[in-house]
């Protein structure tokens, strides 16, 4: 058993460096797929956004096109004598 820990303490250091190596690397592959999933999901919130801002552009636009103004429809007698509308 004596002749055993000069090997071990030769490979043991290799070992634990191998050890905090794959933990390390591990913790990088996962950090960044947590990125990309934040990455796709605020892509997705900011192309939703942007379709509901072209369909409600779309929808003014169309709207703007075949509608009266917002204005109410004046009468020939809105007018009083001194030419001042009426309130």
């Amino acid at each position: 058993m004596a002749d055993v820990w000069p090997y071990l303490a030769a490979i043991l250091p290799t070992i634990l460096v191998a050890i905090l190596f794959y933990f390390l690397v591990k913790s990088m592959l996962e950090g960044d797929r947590r990125e990309r999933l934040a990455q796709r999901r605020w892509e997705a919130e900011q192309d939703r956004a942007e379709d509901m801002r072209s369909a409600r552009a779309a929808t003014d636009s169309a709207g703007a096109q075949g509608s009266a103004p917002d204005r109410p429809a004046t009468t020939e007698n809105t007018r009083n004598h001194g030419g001042e509308p009426v309130l």
